[in-house]
């Protein structure tokens, strides 16, 4: 299945009112794992660098979602804020300019070509790398742009099982990936003959965290994608299943996994 038909959907609807796209975000920090890990990480980072003010690139932004979370929770900072669709960078733009939200600006770029030079002291990419075929090419442009001592995370569907794929002759449940995910092996053996060297990696999603995925993410994407209307039924869908949902994440969030179907990765720049 695809998922962009789905988010064209929520983002038409966000783009009205402030108070929808704030709701969005917290519906998304609650309902994706991954942003349970996500966040805790930026907080420990946040938390290492002390009272410095970070020059933080948000590389893949998509509706905003971790910006805003960064813009908020990562003070003192400065946030630049890309992804590769102009319709989505102007409507957080427009966005982030209604809130009063200062420390954040926007911008359209490739990751496969930007230039820049030692100006960031973290580099976010949140499920971003699965999308880009020219993997490594990225990684020497993050080297780049970050300043010495400088941090990178990474989040993305791992080899265990990510993209919902579990053997040779399974394609990816994303209609948008053009890898199934990465190991924390392949991702090192990548990023350290660039000069990175790694700093932690965890393996997210395992044994609960995939059986809340299906149930709380998968299943509901796919009722989604057949039919629109589904959206009037999510409601009474999530009223039977969000507790359980939520009890299965937590129990992944507090586990440590040997293995799983997401992967979250920082390494930096000596």
């Amino acid at each position: 299945m695809h998922y962009d038909p789905v988010k064209n959907v929520f983002a038409a609807v966000i783009k009205k009112l402030p108070f929808t796209r704030v709701l969005f975000y917290k519906t998304l920090d609650l309902m994706f794992l991954r942003s349970w890990y996500v966040r805790r990480e930026l907080r420990k980072l946040r938390e290492k660098a002390g009272s410095k003010k970070l020059n933080i690139y948000d590389a893949g932004s998509g509706f905003g979602q971790y910006t805003h979370f960064m813009a908020k929770n990562m003070t003192p900072c400065d946030i630049y804020s890309v992804d590769v669709k102009e319709e989505w960078i102007n409507d957080c733009r427009e966005f982030f300019g209604t809130t009063g939200i200062k420390n954040v600006t926007f911008g359209v770029e490739d990751l496969t070509r930007i230039n820049h030079k030692e100006r960031f002291d973290l580099i976010v990419c949140v499920d971003v790398m699965e999308h880009i075929a020219e993997d490594v090419t990225v990684f020497h442009n993050f080297y780049n742009a970050l300043k010495p001592g400088g941090y990178v995370l990474i989040n993305s569907p791992s080899i265990y099982g990510g993209s919902d794929v579990h053997g040779e002759d399974e394609e990816s449940f994303i209609g948008e990936h053009a890898r199934d995910g990465y190991s924390k092996e392949e991702i090192t053996e990548k990023m350290e003959p660039l000069g990175f060297s790694l700093y932690q990696s965890k393996y997210t999603y395992g044994f609960w965290g995939d059986k809340a995925w299906r149930l709380g993410i998968k299943y509901p994407m796919l009722m989604l994608n057949a039919s629109k209307a589904f959206f009037i039924l999510l409601p009474f869908y999530y009223l039977f299943t969000l507790l359980p949902v939520l009890f299965m994440m937590y129990a992944d969030y507090s586990s440590d996994n040997e293995k799983g179907s997401g992967i979250n990765y920082i390494a930096y720049k000596k």
